[in-house]
């Protein structure tokens, strides 16, 4: 038996405990959702529990961040739920099935492969990617859909990581800077604009060009093969933790912050780097 065949084999296996587990699951929702079941899991609707769906989700990256596996496994469990919650809403009201979900997906993945499900060949990741463009766009056409280089990106994605995501996908078709230092010139132009727009009071062009340089900025990141949202989450949590220990050194003198002058915050901000 080949290594394949062999992973094909124990792949069986865990398809069936995990059958059972979201037959359990879709089991325990049908009850929730029953005309004598849970009054708040009743009420929901797909829109109510859109914060769930992003909460479990933030929760699920917290701790794939913090690599805790028993914390990945707990938070995987609450949105899987989440998600077979919402699937259940749209079975009710005669949309669609949740295995008609995951039959969508499989096909989609298998289409979109067609080095591993197919004949095509390929001559490694750039092969993979260009690709999956094409037959996206076949499948926008398909539909009927206006295609665009910048595909679907969802509204909800936090602001950075949409100019991040962007920039990025315009770059496939050859829409970007040349290297760097392009990047940094548009990023001085754009402070300039800001700083020219704030001189003359404009609040509306202040906003669109502070806008503007944190576009830059994000691009400039994907340049610098930086992901902008992890860096600034990474820098928020350094002035945080920078931030509670100034606290604590004053508070072991018995002293708030707001008693404490800046000169003063500012020296032991300064030592705690």
């Amino acid at each position: 038996m080949t290594q394949y065949e062999t992973a094909e084999e124990d792949t069986r296996d865990a398809c069936q405990d995990a059958a059972n587990g979201l037959c359990r699951l879709l089991e325990i929702i049908t009850r929730l959702r029953a005309p004598n079941g849970c009054p708040w899991d009743r009420e929901q609707t797909p829109q109510s529990v859109m914060k769930y769906l992003l909460e479990e989700t933030y929760e699920l990256l917290d701790a794939i961040e913090e690599e805790k596996p028993e914390g990945v496994a707990e938070e995987l469990g609450d949105l899987l739920f989440m998600l077979l919650f919402l699937a259940r809403m749209y079975e009710e009201q005669g949309h669609f099935r949740v295995q008609d979900a995951l039959g969508i997906a499989a096909r989609k993945m298998v289409r979109r492969h067609p080095h591993i499900f197919g004949d095509t060949k390929i001559n490694g990741t750039a092969d993979v990617i260009a690709n999956w463009q094409r037959i996206k766009e076949q499948e926008s056409k398909d539909k009927g859909v206006t295609h665009s280089a910048l595909g679907n990106l969802p509204k909800t994605l936090p602001a950075l990581q949409l100019a991040f995501r962007a920039g990025e996908r315009a770059s496939r078709t050859g829409f970007d800077w040349a290297d760097v230092q392009g990047v940094w010139n548009k990023v001085r132009e754009e402070e300039q604009e800001l700083l020219q727009a704030v001189e003359q009071g404009d609040a509306l062009a202040v906003r669109a060009e502070f806008g503007d340089l944190l576009f830059t900025l994000a691009n400039m990141a994907r340049h610098l093969s930086i992901n902008p949202e992890e860096a600034l989450k990474q820098a928020v949590r350094s002035f945080m933790s920078r931030f509670q220990a100034m606290e604590a050194f004053f508070a072991n003198q018995g002293r708030k912050l707001t008693d404490v002058g800046i000169q003063e915050m500012d020296e032991v901000w300064k030592a705690s780097k």
